[in-house]
């Protein structure tokens, strides 16, 4: 596990995906048809979160200028500046069923803030980290 740090808030858009996690793919494949950018050309985000009980799951993609997100109709959010404790997952589109225990590693070391949203971020095609934010 290590420590990454995000300098500043990043800004981004995107939907939830109500059929989560069936769905994700398929999410992805709409963001990236929309903004004609893949993995390694725009940053790629999977945001998870409890609300109201349930999990909620968002498919994002990073700002590339201000109100991009309403040029294409989608919720903006935005992933905090900040410390985050990581994992690595190379190949991970063959280890799409194992993301889960990666975050329930993360989850377990005392130094995160379990409030906070898991966080996915697509490198590229191969590569992807799993974070959730720290206490600071």
């Amino acid at each position: 596990m290590k420590e990454f740090n995000f300098p500043e808030d990043v800004n981004v858009f995107g939907f939830p995906v109500n059929t989560f996690p069936a769905g994700i793919g398929d999410a992805f494949d709409k963001l990236i048809q929309k903004t004609g950018d893949c993995a390694g050309a725009r940053n790629y985000y999977g945001l998870s979160e409890f609300k109201d009980g349930k999990m909620v799951y968002y498919a994002l993609a990073e700002e590339k200028f201000p109100d991009e997100a309403e040029k294409y109709n989608y919720e903006k959010l935005t992933i905090e500046k900040g410390d985050y404790l990581t994992i690595a997952v190379s190949e991970w589109q063959k280890k799409t069923n194992c993301i889960k225990d990666v975050f329930f590693e993360i989850i377990q070391d005392s130094r995160v803030n379990k409030t906070k949203p898991a966080i996915e971020w697509y490198i590229n095609e191969n590569e992807m980290m799993c974070l959730v934010q720290m206490d600071n």
